[in-house]
């Protein structure tokens, strides 16, 4: 495969000429010393016979010394010529050697950005001078790769790298330029015919089927995916003029953005709106740090109530960003952004702190509970700053409740019972949220010290119509109780649902049947009207729906 294409440097033709220059004075010397040599050998050989035979006195001397003079010079001047060729072939080396490392990548071998855009520039210029040819630009992403690197280790991520890279050259036709341009990033320039762009989806297809089969490394099976984005030379041409390298990276750039946004594992063609949308998504990322220094996430308050009581318990906070230019944003829109962009630590940590003034005010038998990001999971030094946030709120560690989603649990098992464990011996509640919805096994519940577990919304809002839910809901509710863990159900919205979650015992509910999400401010004025007992208009329904043969809820 050609993956490089090698640029003299600027003075490679000047080092030439000295080398060459070198080389013929060196040999010149050589030519003369034995051209003397033949001369002065015709002068003394004679000689030399006649007084080996006796029929004279022998060469002169100043001829004699001249000959084996000239004999030193000739060894000595051959044996530099060849130390000289030796010397410039060793230097001929290194230097395409320094040329190889200023334009290749080290661990792959592919060529670099620089070398890469040059490569990719010369390619666009021979298509454009055809009718029928052009270039596509691939970019390749692999998908989660930064926590191979967190799991397993650089070492480990270096040699995925190059396993990585052995697939997308095998997907490849001869003539094709690869290169790393970044940490895990590839990109990828194919001239193909114009009229058959078919071609390259199939070679976009084979690189994604093929980056995704699980790879082997250091007996460790790891897999990984890849997000990629496509952009044609002759499509986005300005004046006639088709897109140079670097306007061909952008825009398989912005088409693999839209890969990864579309749920990864897949390629998308380059397509005019997708730079619209990058543009919205950076206006989205400029203003999430520039939200979290100004204090626009702010906390909002959903309650959690007895179902059986209809007793207020506490509330589980869900962050909302009320930004200036978009209006109140979900979490379901900012919180991946603010993962992708590192910054959600400090935007949850802000947050809990807000929370935890406001809960000091309501009456000390309500719970605050927190879902935290898996980002926030890998931080070894997690529990430290939750605890210091506590105590420089001065809320006591039993009202609070941490939450960690169920999906956490595959990543690094061991990371997360170290954090429990610190957690729990501060006081502090610990739920498994989204339960039924991960790959987490019973072995692993039963290792892991929960106090609660939380069924998804997902299962609850639907297991009045759905028997599939149903019987998810009921296998729950009967694990809880053979492991003594009190259950939550989230998402109830409706009557039907309330009713048959209340067939089971000491188990919570959460949902917009018991009202939306509020603010702290709606909040505040809301709990100095009712107490800590649950709205009268969902206590009416509890009530006529145990007077119908459950046991009665209490009502305050």
């Amino acid at each position: 495969m050609k993956i490089a294409l090698v640029a003299q440097p600027e003075n490679a033709g000047d080092d030439f000429d000295g080398d060459r220059q070198i080389d013929v004075i060196a040999l010149g010397i050589v030519t003369a010393a034995i051209l003397l040599f033949v001369a002065t050998g015709s002068e003394v050989g004679p000689d030399v016979v006649k007084s080996l035979l006796g029929h004279g006195p022998g060469p002169d001397n100043f001829i004699l010394n001249a000959f084996l003079l000239n004999v030193a010079i000739i060894i000595f001047g051959w044996s530099r010529y060849r130390q000289l060729c030796e010397e410039i072939q060793l230097r001929k080396k290194a230097e395409h050697q320094a040329r190889r490392l200023a334009e290749t990548d080290p661990l792959t071998g592919f060529l670099n950005r620089r070398s890469f855009n040059d490569a990719v520039n010369m390619m666009v210029h021979d298509a454009a001078a055809t009718a029928d040819r052009a270039v596509t630009l691939i970019m390749i992403d692999l998908d989660n790769f930064k926590q191979v690197n967190d799991f397993n280790g650089h070492n480990t991520g270096d040699r995925l790298l190059q396993e990585c890279a052995k697939r997308i050259t095998a997907c490849l036709p001869a003539q094709a330029h690869v290169s790393r341009i970044g940490g895990d990033e590839f990109a990828v320039a194919v001239e193909f015919d114009r009229n058959r762009p078919d071609r390259i989806d199939g070679i976009a297809a084979s690189l994604v089927e093929a980056i995704a089969q699980s790879a082997t490394i250091n007996t460790i099976s790891i897999e990984v995916t890849a997000s990629i984005g496509l952009a044609r030379s002759d499509s986005h041409a300005k004046n006639g003029t088709p897109p140079d390298a670097r306007a061909l990276l952008e825009m398989a750039d912005i088409a693999m953005y839209h890969s990864k946004r579309q749920g990864r594992n897949s390629y998308f063609w380059f397509e005019a709106p997708m730079a619209d949308e990058m543009r919205f998504r950076n206006e989205l990322e400029y203003g999430i740090r520039k939200g979290i220094a100004r204090g626009e996430f702010v906390p909002f308050y959903e309650q959690q109530i007895d179902l059986q009581t209809g007793e207020l318990t506490g509330f589980e906070m869900l962050a909302r960003w009320d930004s200036p230019q978009f209006g109140i944003v979900s979490p379901d829109i900012f919180i991946p952004i603010a993962e992708e962009i590192g910054v959600i630590a400090e935007l949850s940590e802000s947050v809990i702190a807000q929370a935890l003034e406001d809960a000091k005010a309501w009456d000390p038998k309500l719970t605050l509970a927190v879902n935290i990001s898996p980002l926030q999971l890998r931080d070894p030094w997690f529990a430290q700053k939750l605890l210091k946030i506590l105590l420089e709120a001065s809320f006591p560690p039993h009202r609070l409740e941490i939450e960690i989603t169920e999906s956490c649990l595959h990543q690094n098992l061991a990371q997360v019972r170290s954090l429990i464990t610190s957690l729990k011996n501060q006081g502090i509640t610990i739920s498994l949220d989204d339960f039924g919805t991960g790959y987490s096994s019973l072995a692993q519940l039963r290792s892991l010290p929960f106090d609660r577990i939380k069924i998804d919304r997902s299962f609850v809002s639907s297991i009045a119509e759905n028997k599939d839910s149903a019987a998810i809901v009921h296998a729950i509710a009967m694990l809880g109780k053979g492991m003594d863990l009190p259950i939550t159900a989230e998402g109830i919205e409706s009557g039907d649902v309330l009713e048959q979650l209340l067939k089971y015992d000491k188990i919570k509910g959460q949902g917009y049947l018991y009202g939306r999400p509020r603010p702290a401010g709606e909040l505040a004025e809301w709990l100095g009207k009712i107490g800590i007992v649950a709205s009268g208009d969902v206590a009416e329904e509890v009530l006529s729906i145990t007077q119908r043969g459950e046991p009665k809820a209490s009502h305050g």
